[in-house]
């Protein structure tokens, strides 16, 4: 491991691989370690950088909900991959890493050359769109956002069942999906002083500041090739027509489902490097 001062952040990022610079970015609520099954694989034909979010494992946790916008996050990687000396890159976002992917793309068209997107829709759609449906499913948004300390205190009294439940209900996991030592190390990183907080901030971030920068940028379409990936039995697929949430704002798209749910990445680690591999390695 190591640390990166950028943007005012301690940013904790892992390095290894050769060629051009891919960089990989983990979701709610895990950690960089999500991409150990996948890295390796992608590590012959790129240099892998997987880093850890503002708030998340072992990188700083700013206190406020500002601090935790995806706009704040996008400006931290790109402050990390211009430190590294990468000017331009390739980006790949699971869940929150996603959402800051796609807003990356969007403030930093210059940097980003092309980007993977695993398992989310717009985060505007989410809210504009919702149905009761996708908030029983998505729950956690709603609950993450409520004024503090209410959620940080909840979530603080049983974190081992809070967030175990996470990673189970988000759509068709068992925990014997997930690697025993990465489990162990997701442990102690929710164990980590400030990460609930900084968890429950990116969520009120989502609807009182994300959702605006979203707004703002509706009938942008993100101009670079961009891939959407989803689990072919989470949630997402099976509520809403995943692509088709993208179309618009994606002006080069290629979409595909992947076996598994939410966290297809950890459920089917070949079958997203595969895809991952034949989508970057032809744009290498």
């Amino acid at each position: 491991m190591a640390i990166a001062e950028v943007n005012g952040q301690q940013i904790a990022y892992e390095a290894a691989g050769d060629g051009p610079p891919l960089l990989l970015l983990h979701g709610y609520p895990q950690c960089r370690a999500m991409w150990r099954p996948i890295a390796p694989r992608l590590a012959p034909h790129f240099t892998v950088i997987t880093a850890d979010l503002r708030g998340y494992g072992d990188s700083s946790k700013p206190d406020g909900v500002e601090a935790m916008s995806f706009r704040n996050m996008a400006d931290d990687m790109v402050a990390l991959m211009a430190d590294l000396g990468f000017d331009r890159f390739r980006v790949v976002g699971h869940d929150r890493g996603a959402r800051t992917a796609h807003r990356m793309a969007l403030d930093h068209p210059d940097r980003v050359e092309a980007l993977s997107l695993l398992d989310i829709v717009p985060t505007h759609h989410l809210f504009a769109d919702l149905t009761k449906e996708v908030a029983k499913a998505y729950y956690h948004w709603f609950f993450l956002a409520q004024p503090a300390p209410f959620p940080e205190t909840m979530i603080g009294h049983d974190p081992e069942t809070y967030f175990m439940r996470c990673l189970v209900g988000f759509g068709k996991a068992e925990l014997s999906d997930f690697d025993p030592e990465l489990l162990d190390i997701y442990r102690a990183s929710w164990a980590m002083p400030g990460a609930i907080a900084a968890g429950c901030n990116d969520y009120r971030a989502a609807i009182e500041v994300d959702f605006h920068h979203d707004a703002a940028d509706l009938g942008r379409r993100v101009s670079c090739p961009a891939q959407v990936l989803y689990g072919a039995d989470g949630a997402m697929a099976q509520l809403m027509d995943v692509p088709a949430t993208w179309a618009d704002r994606l002006a080069d798209m290629t979409a595909a489902a992947i076996p598994g749910g939410h966290f297809f990445p950890d459920q089917s680690p070949a079958e997203t490097a595969e895809a991952l591999l034949a989508f970057h390695a032809g744009r290498a």
